[in-house]
């Protein structure tokens, strides 16, 4: 008995140890789950109640926390860091991949200009504020303007499309370019922010020339991966076929993770680059496009639960009243002050009209991305030999993104109402890749009767339904092309196309339906004929070219601008 009682003690022992890991995973797991039930809920009752969804992720949080009702205690910056960044890189894919190139090319200068030099100036004036007003010193003055200089993509894009706000002048299509293209910049800055931090106290640091090289290395790399990578998905995507559904899926997730991974390991932007890669694959001809849209719609939706509940798990109640008087003027005179600055500095030269220049300017929202670089900042900070700042940057980051979803948010329909910059005849979806650019049809057939007046007159003298196209006459055993001279008889059978009416689609009517798809300039196809495209297997029914109705042939050569009807499974 001696000898065997340390044996049964060991082994009760890795029993209830056993048991006790298992125990734990389950209360994780059962946590984390509830969380999600409870997320998705809040989300719900915040649409109805006109509340923004991020800020009922945060409030969330806030009640897992040390100071709310369960009590869980979370400070790891560290931990919080890498978890943030990395769910950064699929909330920046889908800025790219969600944004509809066509859409926002009309206005790319200008997004490229507030994404770039807008971000520099709202830093700049927002330090500068801190340092004068504040009397913040100007290493974190400058930090807090470079943290919070970039909008958010995904409280804009949520506003636009729930609100669905339908802009004039592009106004939607400038937001989202903006908001879904800014943050690399944010980043770079809040980097240099962080060296200078960092010589401060007692570290290396970095010379005028490692900066120089950090700016042009973070550019250079970022964008040439991005595009790349980009690219190269695009082209798998249309030459491989998956043996497994969802397959594609993995492989866009596992593009967006690549082309983040490599630039940053050499140096480069890996924001910028995963931004690039997603908005050249999403506006590439692939197969699957709109599925993969939502896909990412719906894991980043995920995402955004997390981040929005970890910061605010993360945030404690108790500190914020601490910081709420700087957080409250920061707040405001970037919202008033720096912003409409850049935005009037960078907008006028193009004539932007006034009312849509102050809609941009309170469009302005700042979110997850403030709040992750904050993170990185205290997390960076805390290692550095003589690491430790003045003033509470999370928190202050933190309150500024409350102010910002909570005010700024909520009142942008009515912003957007009152500067009368609501256009009714626009659809702000189209500014979305998971729009359709299809148009579903459908084929209707009729049979000519005896005395019908059609009988007898040529195509080209017909009057047909708006949206109706005639596609085939059937007369006897005889499959005729129509043509403008070919004369209609009794008793042949005409093939119709029309618009589906979308309320009654089902699965079973999809498979006779025909879709339009839209050549555009940078479409693969503009300038090749229809043998060279042989191979993509698609049934071209018809070509429309601004009037004129086009039956395909083999040396037929499709133009920029044309609309192909094809077949809907092709597609």
């Amino acid at each position: 008995m001696r000898t065997r009682a340390p044996y049964l003690l060991t082994r009760t022992w890795k029993k209830d140890a056993f048991w006790l890991y298992f125990r734990r995973m389950a209360l994780f797991l059962l946590t984390v789950s509830a969380v999600i039930f409870l997320c998705v809920l809040l989300n719900k009752v915040s649409s109805r109640l006109g509340i923004p969804m991020l800020l009922a992720f945060i409030v969330l949080g806030m009640v897992f926390g040390s100071d709310g009702l369960f009590k869980i205690s979370f400070t790891n910056y560290a931990v919080a860091e890498q978890l943030c960044s990395t769910a950064l890189i699929f909330i920046m894919f889908y800025g790219g991949f969600g944004t509809k190139w066509s859409a926002a090319k009309p206005v790319a200068v200008q997004s490229f200009l507030l994404s770039t030099a807008g971000v520099v100036f709202t830093a700049v004036f927002t330090a500068l504020f801190c340092y004068f007003v504040l009397h913040i010193s100007a290493s974190e003055s400058f930090l807090l303007g470079a943290v919070i200089s970039s909008t958010d993509a995904a409280s804009v894009f949520y506003i636009l499309r729930s609100k669905k706000l339908n802009l004039k002048h592009n106004t939607a299509s400038l937001l989202e370019a903006e908001s879904g293209s800014n943050d690399p910049m944010s980043y770079m800055l809040t980097i240099i922010a962080l060296s200078i931090l960092e010589e401060q106290s007692g570290g290396q640091g970095k010379s005028i020339a490692s900066l120089i090289y950090l700016i042009i290395s973070q550019l250079l790399y970022g964008a040439a991966f991005g595009i790349a990578f980009g690219m190269l998905s695009a082209f798998i995507l249309r030459k491989f076929k998956f043996s497994e559904a969802g397959f594609d899926s993995a492989f866009v997730i596992g593009a967006a993770v690549l082309s983040y991974a490599l630039p940053s390991l050499i140096g480069g932007n890996g924001y910028l680059s995963a931004y690039i890669a997603g908005i050249i694959l999403g506006n590439s001809t692939i197969p699957h496009k709109k599925p993969l849209v939502h896909f990412f719609d719906g894991i980043t939706g995920l995402v955004q639960m997390f981040v929005f509940f970890l910061l605010g798990l993360l945030a404690a109640p108790s500190d914020i009243y601490k910081v709420m008087f700087p957080s409250v003027a920061i707040a405001l005179f970037l919202t008033l002050v720096s912003r409409p600055l850049a935005v009037f500095l960078l907008l006028t030269p193009f004539r932007f009209p006034v009312r849509q220049q102050l809609l941009v300017s309170w469009a302005g929202l700042r979110g997850a991305a403030s709040i992750v670089f904050a993170v990185m900042a205290v997390s960076a900070i805390q290692s550095y030999p003589h690491g430790g700042l003045q003033h509470d940057v999370f928190h202050i980051v933190f309150c500024i993104v409350l102010f910002s979803i909570l005010v700024q948010g909520s009142l942008l329909p009515f912003a957007a109402k009152a500067l009368k910059m609501i256009d009714d005849s626009t659809n702000v979806l189209h500014t979305f890749n998971d729009y359709p650019d299809e148009i579903p049809v459908r084929f209707i057939q009729v049979t000519q009767p005896k005395e019908h007046p059609w009988n007898g007159q040529e195509i080209k003298d017909l009057v047909l339904p708006p949206e109706t196209l005639l596609v085939l006459i059937l007369r006897g055993a005889e499959r005729l092309i129509p043509r403008g001279g070919t004369v209609i008889q009794s008793g042949d059978i005409l093939v119709l196309a029309a618009r589906v009416f979308t309320e009654q689609t089902n699965d079973a009517a999809r498979e006779e339906e025909l879709v339009e798809m839209p050549i555009g300039k940078l479409h693969d196809w503009a300038g090749k004929t229809l043998a060279e495209i042989a191979s993509e297997k698609m049934f071209i029914v018809l070509i429309k070219r601004n009037s004129r109705l086009i039956i395909p042939k083999g040396d037929t050569r499709l133009a920029a601008g044309d609309v192909l009807v094809v077949e809907q499974n092709a597609v």
